[in-house]
C-alpha cells in the first residue's frame, strides 16, 4: 500500500462528506478524488477502496438534516461495501447496477432496502441504460431528501477491467437525468480506468450542469 494511503483515504472520505453537505444546501457537488470507496466495508479495505466514502457521507447526511438518503451506484462493479454498511437502514435506499459475474462476486439479488441490478457481460447498451434509469426512478419513489451518486466510469465500452458497453453520451445522459430531478444531488467518483476517463467525467458534469 502507498505509505500515505491513510491520509489520502481520510481526505476522500472528507470530500464525500463535504459533497453531501453541499448538496443539502442545494449546491451541485462532485468529489473528484482517489481512492474510491464503494468496496470498503466497516472494517476492511478492498478493491482499490480504503474507506466507504459514500456510506460515510450518507450517514453524516442523516445526522445533518436529511430525512432519507438514496444512493445510485452506476459503477461497473457491485458496491458491496456500501451495501454491507447501509443494509437494513430504513432511511437509506441503495441501488447498484453492475456487471455480474465480476469482482467482487456479490450483488446477484435484491433485498430489503437494497436494489441490485446485475448486468451480464456485453449486455446490449440500451438494456443497460434502461436498467440504470429504472434504478434511479425507483430511488426517486423513495422520496429521498438527498441522492448520492457513486459515479464510476468503468462501465465504459473501452474500460480494461470489465465487459460493458456504455459510451460517452450515456454518461452525459446520466448527468442530464440528475439535472432534471428536483432533489438535492451529490456525486462521488468511484472507478474508471480507461484513458478516456477525463472526457467521460466531463460529459457527465457538463450535462448535469446544463452547459
Amino acid at each position: 500500500a502507498h505509505p500515505q494511503i491513510d491520509t489520502f483515504g481520510r481526505q476522500s472520505a472528507g470530500a464525500a462528506i463535504e459533497t453531501a453537505r453541499a448538496a443539502l444546501k442545494s449546491e451541485r457537488a462532485f468529489a473528484l478524488m482517489r481512492p474510491p470507496g464503494h468496496h470498503a466495508t466497516r472494517d476492511q479495505a478492498m478493491g482499490f477502496c480504503y474507506f466507504s466514502n459514500i456510506a460515510i457521507a450518507a450517514l453524516d447526511a442523516l445526522e445533518n438534516g436529511a430525512e432519507r438518503v438514496a444512493i445510485w451506484d452506476f459503477d461497473a462493479h457491485h458496491g458491496n461495501g456500501t451495501e454491507a454498511i447501509v443494509a437494513g437502514n430504513d432511511r437509506i435506499r441503495f441501488a447498484s447496477i453492475h456487471q455480474f459475474p465480476a469482482y467482487p462476486g456479490t450483488g446477484a439479488k435484491s433485498f430489503d432496502n437494497i436494489d441490485n441490478y446485475p448486468v451480464a457481460p456485453q449486455m446490449r447498451r440500451k438494456e443497460h441504460i434502461d436498467l440504470c434509469k429504472h434504478a434511479l426512478d425507483k430511488l426517486i419513489e423513495f422520496k429521498p431528501s438527498l441522492i448520492l451518486v457513486s459515479a464510476g466510469f468503468d462501465a465504459y465500452a473501452r474500460d480494461p477491467l470489465v465487459q460493458m458497453t456504455l459510451e460517452r453520451e450515456d454518461f452525459a445522459a446520466f448527468g442530464e437525468w440528475l439535472r432534471k430531478i428536483d432533489i438535492p444531488v451529490g456525486a462521488i467518483l468511484e472507478g474508471g480506468y480507461s484513458d478516456d476517463l477525463p472526457e467521460l467525467i466531463d460529459a457527465f458534469l457538463t450535462n448535469w450542469a446544463g452547459e
